[in-house]
């Protein structure tokens, strides 16, 4: 599925768009068009997935989170790997993450080790967590919260 986004997007998909852009310009016009809403950024993301285990969020305070928010289980929140926050997904921005039901909200910031990351909060459920794994996800937020 083809979305209008950012330059940096687009020029991670300029080998396809161009591929499709020979068949004429029409093709190309439609794969401009198809952005999901004015105004919304995007992103191609590596997304892993934390709990609430004391090793994963902050030793003694369990659930703390780097903006100093408390997370609790069943909160739609993410962090964010710290180049991510320089581009707009800062302190309680809101993302919607392709193949993920609602909106998370950006409560917890990532190593600086990380780069185009996020981690999505699963609560206590450490199961879920593994079997989410690793994976390339598209994230979507609006430049005006």
């Amino acid at each position: 599925m083809w979305y209008r986004i950012t330059d940096n997007v687009y020029r991670e998909k300029s080998g396809q768009a161009a591929k499709y852009a020979t068949a004429g310009a029409a093709i190309l016009a439609a794969v401009v068009a198809c952005s999901p809403d004015p105004g919304m950024q995007s992103m191609e993301v590596t997304a892993t997935a934390y709990t609430m285990r004391e090793s994963e969020t902050k030793e003694g305070n369990v659930g703390l989170a780097a903006w100093g928010d408390q997370l609790e289980p069943g909160m739609k929140s993410i962090a964010v790997s710290r180049d991510l926050i320089d581009q707009g997904l800062d302190h309680e921005t809101r993302v919607r993450i392709e193949g993920l039901d609602g909106t998370f909200v950006v409560r917890d910031k990532m190593n600086r080790r990380w780069e185009e990351k996020i981690d999505i909060f699963m609560g206590t459920d450490v199961e879920k967590a593994r079997e989410w794994g690793e994976r390339e996800v598209t994230i979507y937020w609006s430049e005006e919260q």
